[in-house]
């Protein structure tokens, strides 16, 4: 069973239609701009409270730190809500950075797309003979920019643990010749990442006959 209770927005009674600051009356977050700003100039928001945008303590602590940056350090990077790298525990992890599929398409089109797409079996599972074609990787590359990586996905032990490392790599401009180039550790599951050769669009059985 899984139970996601999820968060409400407690926006409705602190005053801000008082100062004239907008919220999204379905679910009371806050909308802002690029820069956390909201549509009154000097209030800004963070966190959990923003309308379209994750809710992960890691990304508030990352824009409150970037946004008192650019108010008083005269600084003007602003926070990345696209490439953070996030899991799901569930018994078997799943791990993603970046775009998903159905979002890049609609942001840059499906003709400029490749998707690169595995199933994996991890070391651990050869022993007690478990489902060799349960464990699944996926990359999205932007193919109008160098197949530059645009997305991250991956189902299996530890996704957390690899999301994690390939995150760095995404933020760096990661291509999927960069990846072909990367040497893999063998047998771990990161390797998938190093060894991908099926497209999506190609329509091969990704399917798996050994480790």
């Amino acid at each position: 069973v899984l139970l996601a209770i999820g968060r409400d927005a407690c926006t409705r009674n602190i005053g801000l239609q008082t100062i004239g600051v907008k919220i999204n009356e379905k679910n009371g977050k806050v909308p802002v701009n690029d820069e956390e700003q909201t549509n009154v100039p000097y209030v800004y928001a963070i966190g959990d409270i923003l309308d379209g945008k994750l809710e992960l303590t890691p990304v508030a602590i990352q824009a409150g730190r970037l946004l008192a940056q650019r108010l008083y350090g005269g600084s003007s990077r602003k926070c990345d809500y696209i490439n953070v790298p996030t899991t799901v525990f569930t018994p078997l992890e799943y791990g993603s950075c970046g775009f998903p599929e159905e979002r890049a398409i609609e942001e840059f089109g499906k003709q400029n797309l490749e998707v690169y797409h595995s199933l994996f079996w991890p070391l651990e599972w050869t022993v007690p003979g478990r489902d060799n074609n349960t464990c699944y990787a996926k990359i999205i590359c932007n193919k109008q920019d160098n197949n530059r990586v645009i997305g991250l996905h991956i189902l299996g032990p530890n996704a957390g643990e690899v999301t994690q490392g390939f995150a760095a790599a995404i933020k760096c401009g990661l291509t999927k010749e960069l990846l072909d180039e990367t040497i893999g550790i063998h047998p771990t599951c990161a390797e998938v990442f190093t060894t991908m050769d099926i497209t999506k669009s190609s329509g091969q059985d990704i399917t798996q006959k050994g480790c």
